[in-house]
């Protein structure tokens, strides 16, 4: 499955340009978290991707949710599946720009964000930061993650939540921490006055995270 997506490319690329990838929520589109280029660092290649599905109304989502099926909320085949599209476009634009000894990052919010902590915990050897906004870790999605600790230390996370937040509760984004915490993984996890959304405050702190 070949993901849609944009691309901000730095004026010169070589083997060791990090690249950052941005997994919107459900709902939204490529251009939403692509939206951060103007302060995210210059000489890094950034990637938004589009979400493979139609949502009811307008955007695209990762996966399918039935908010009334508290058992199966989440299609996790079709998560599964966007996982595997991810990585596989990643593998694709690496190859492409010839990125053969450099650092991928992730940043997810929501749905994206959900996706992150699973992409990240699955496949430490291939990220580095990875911040998970507005989210949670789903349990479904976290049968055979790695628990190795020397495989896990390389890992930088960033958990962002608003306290209002209304769609997934701070509660939820808690578990991240907890999660986090007994991996042994090197993580900050920051509540914000806000809803179910970035304000200002968190980007700026999301945007020092990417600087360090």
């Amino acid at each position: 499955m070949d993901l849609k997506y944009l691309v901000r490319e730095p004026e010169n690329i070589n083997s060791k340009t990090p690249l950052l990838v941005l997994l919107h929520g459900y709902g939204s589109n490529e251009e939403d978290l692509f939206s951060f280029i103007p302060t995210l660092p210059k000489d890094w290649l950034i990637v938004s991707f589009r979400a493979p599905l139609d949502t009811t109304y307008e955007g695209f989502s990762w996966y399918d949710i039935d908010l009334m099926n508290e058992e199966n909320r989440m299609d996790i085949p079709q998560a599964k599946k966007s996982m595997e599209a991810i990585l596989e476009s990643i593998m694709k634009i690496s190859n492409h720009y010839g990125l053969t000894d450099n650092e991928t990052h992730l940043a997810g919010f929501s749905q994206g964000g959900i996706l992150s902590y699973a992409l990240a915990l699955h496949h430490p050897d291939l990220f580095s930061k990875v911040a998970c906004m507005s989210c949670y870790p789903e349990e479904k999605l976290m049968d055979h993650i790695v628990k190795d600790k020397k495989k896990l230390e390389r890992l930088r996370f960033f958990i962002s939540h608003g306290i209002d937040d209304a769609v997934i509760p701070l509660d939820w984004g808690k578990k991240g921490a907890e999660l986090l915490y007994d991996l042994s993984c090197y993580f900050s996890f920051r509540e914000y006055m806000s809803g179910h959304g970035v304000n200002q405050k968190n980007y700026m702190d999301l945007m020092d995270f990417f600087k360090k």
